[in-house]
């Protein structure tokens, strides 16, 4: 199944505790918390473009599967990292946050980023 569309966040748990852990300030939790984020994703074979806006910030990530790539994180960090497709899911460690992204049904994608004991979900649905 191809990860290739564009979602809208519908649900996500635990965001204010780790954004807090990877370092966003109080003040852009509290304004970002109710945005419904918008992901866009490219997929061609294993290049992905996946743009992520949420209010009027955007962010870009191109990747290819297996090869080391640049990264913006949510803070606005930029890291290197390597994405690696596992069955249906796409798994990539970014500055110590393992993040898993899955389509659980051809129009659920399930992002689930894990620092230490925090866990934190976003489900999001096609639109």
């Amino acid at each position: 199944m191809s990860f290739t569309g564009k979602y809208q966040l519908e649900s996500q748990e635990n965001f204010e505790a780790f954004m807090k852990a990877v370092g966003l300030p109080d003040d852009l939790i509290q304004k970002g918390k109710d945005l419904k984020s918008i992901s866009e994703i490219e997929e061609t074979g294993n290049n992905f473009k996946v743009t992520v806006t949420t209010g009027t910030k955007v962010i870009v990530n191109t990747f290819t599967i297996g090869q080391e790539a640049e990264m913006e994180t949510a803070t606005g960090e930029k890291v290197k990292a390597v994405a690696q497709r596992d069955g249906g899911k796409l798994k990539i460690c970014l500055k110590g946050v393992e993040s898993v992204t899955e389509l659980v049904d051809a129009n659920t994608i399930v992002n689930t980023m894990t620092l230490g004991p925090i866990v934190f979900k976003r489900t999001s649905k096609r639109i």
